[in-house]
């Protein structure tokens, strides 16, 4: 007998934790070109529904290079507090939208200087967008937790000063760290000075590692540089032989260090060749703690939503594979243990129940 068939509404209700997000990714359509109006930018189209499409088809090139590059035009647009407030404050509302209960969010606070808002002042902003778009949940019935990671940009030279603003904000909303940008040919221990940093004021972190490039910056990015969670990490498939795991794939699964997954995104930059075959459902199998992702949301043309039904539909994931990943999520989460299990016993689990 097949598992019944879970309807899009009842996957949207589901009760999810998203760990691996990006602010610049997220942004609505509508959005972006109201305020690239406001700043003067030229985009590809004014037409919102145009743009989405846009986005969904540059970001198809199977080359991560180019996919980085269609962030060009919501990075214009976040420069100002204004567009910086409306952006954080949206995509808390639009989480909540799609059931999201937990989220961190990353983003580069470098590429949003350019208007001339300091480091400092670009994390105090989002911070107040982000606890805005909270309080309206919460106000609204749907209240979703929203801590942020910042991240350094992996080719600049700044990564350093986000590590350092990390520990400022620690406090304050971030929960943690994270190297961005193109992997291949830019290895995380080029930044191992940052990372140092970051495990001597006790911050935790993650790292890009195993999407572009493959078991190298894997293994860098935890033996090395002492990363707690892996972004993306598709890759770790190679050191897997038919159902044999080699020494960093065991290392990765038996210290349950978390790898953040991203479907559909996975598929457009290449790492992936179709959702049935992508690796998080092998690696679910084998016990790994995978979790489920949406990456860029707006670049993807995706939601925590969208993601579950295509593993539902191409890959015969179940409600209870669901509500796995979305438990790894919380166990994973870069906030305190006691906070994690309230979240998965008061909300996850009963919401799951509730829900079916």
């Amino acid at each position: 007998m097949t598992a019944p068939r879970i309807d899009t509404e009842t996957l949207r209700r589901l009760p999810k934790a998203v760990l691996h997000d990006h602010l610049d990714g997220g942004l609505r359509p509508a959005t972006v070109v109201e305020l690239a109006a406001a700043v003067g930018h030229q985009l590809p189209t004014t037409d919102p529904d145009e743009l989405a499409a846009w986005y969904v088809e540059a970001a198809n090139s199977g080359d991560l290079v180019r996919y980085i590059a269609t962030f060009e035009h919501t990075l214009a647009v976040m420069q100002t507090r204004e567009g910086l407030l409306r952006v954080a404050e949206e995509y808390v509302l639009d989480l909540a939208a799609d059931g999201v209960v937990y989220a961190e969010v990353r983003y580069a606070p470098e590429l949003n200087t350019n208007g001339g808002l300091t480091l400092a002042e670009v994390a105090e902003t989002v911070q107040e967008g982000l606890a805005a778009g909270m309080a309206k949940a919460a106000a609204a019935g749907t209240p979703v937790r929203v801590g942020t990671l910042l991240c350094g940009m992996r080719m600049f030279d700044r990564v350093r000063e986000a590590a350092e603003l990390a520990v400022v904000y620690r406090d304050a909303g971030v929960v943690g760290f994270d190297i961005a940008g193109a992997e291949d040919g830019f290895p995380p221990a080029d930044h191992l000075e940052a990372f140092e940093h970051l495990r001597r004021e006790s911050v935790p972190f993650t790292i890009h590692a195993g999407e572009a490039h493959g078991l190298p910056s894997i293994h860098q990015a935890l033996q090395v540089c002492g990363a707690q969670r892996i972004g993306h990490g598709v890759r770790l498939t190679e050191d897997i032989v038919d159902g044999k795991l080699g020494r960093l794939a065991s290392w990765v699964r038996d210290r349950r260090i978390a790898l953040e997954m991203c479907p559909t995104s996975n598929l457009q930059t290449g790492c992936a060749t179709s959702i049935a075959e992508h690796p998080i459902t092998a690696l679910k199998d084998l016990g790994f703690r995978v979790t489920l992702n949406t990456d860029n949301r707006l670049v993807s043309g995706t939601t925590m939503t969208r993601e579950m039904s295509l593993l539902v539909e191409e890959a015969g994931w179940t409600v209870e594979d669901l509500r796995t990943v979305t438990v790894n999520a919380l166990k994973s989460a870069f906030i305190p243990f006691d906070e994690r299990n309230a979240l998965i016993d008061n909300v996850v689990l009963p919401g799951y129940a509730a829900a079916l």
